[in-house]
């Protein structure tokens, strides 16, 4: 989850950055500015928490979440529908958010 400054040239780049970075590693836009990346084990979420941790913007909020699937799934969406992707996350897996 991340709320980055887009006020500036510079702001918006890193904003664009980060985000294609995001998309290059696997994630997924759940929400503007929630993405998730459903993974096998701990070692793995271990991972990519370091390769977030290299890509952070200087500015901004940026938050990282671990869920399991059941606690994935168990999500309520009060508004739209959930997306194809959200439906074929595999079960006995992690999802970083």
């Amino acid at each position: 989850m991340f709320d980055l400054p887009s006020e500036t040239k510079n702001e918006m780049r890193e904003y664009r950055v980060f985000r294609k970075s995001l998309l290059e590693n696997g994630f997924v836009m759940l929400q503007y500015s929630i993405y998730y990346r459903s993974l096998p084990n701990r070692s793995a979420l271990k991972k990519y928490e370091s390769i977030l941790k290299r890509l952070v913007p200087q500015g901004g909020n940026v938050r990282l979440l671990y869920v399991s699937e059941t606690q994935f799934q168990d999500m309520i969406v009060l508004a739209g529908s959930r997306s194809r992707q959200e439906e074929v996350v595999g079960a006995n897996r992690l999802v970083v958010i």
